[in-house]
């Protein structure tokens, strides 16, 4: 589902279980079973899976979200100050509104950003981003 005044560049590889809200800008990424809010920017060899984006989230170029752990276990992901095991094989991130991303952000499976943060470039996201 795609919402209204999208701007959807060459070279996106959307696929299946994915919203994109009204007047995002999309361009040369992959995304995957997501769900972005209104105004995101996501361009430039970027990818998003099993992830949801608030909105006027910004990923900078090369920003990736990883869905799924390399050991094939399920993602943990920390509540209330323990981590929890969401029982699946793929969760990507969750991502608060007006977020934004320096290039080349990595950000590990079942991590959160708070709204309103940023991170610099090359950045790697091990723990959810809270302040």
């Amino acid at each position: 589902m795609v919402g209204e005044n999208p701007t959807i560049g060459p070279k996106c590889h959307i696929r299946g279980s994915t919203t994109i809200g009204n007047n995002c800008k999309i361009g040369g990424v992959d995304i995957k079973n997501s769900i972005f809010m209104d105004n995101v920017n996501m361009k430039n060899l970027s990818f998003a899976g099993d992830s949801v984006l608030g909105e006027g989230v910004n990923f900078g170029a090369g920003t990736i979200t990883a869905n799924w752990r390399h050991d094939n276990k399920s993602v943990l992901s920390m509540v209330k100050g323990s981590l929890v095991n969401t029982g699946r094989r793929k969760l990507g991130a969750i991502i608060g509104d007006n977020v934004h991303t320096g290039v080349h952000t990595s950000i590990y499976p079942g991590r959160k950003i708070w709204p309103n943060l940023s991170t610099r470039p090359g950045y790697i996201v091990q723990k959810d981003l809270m302040e």
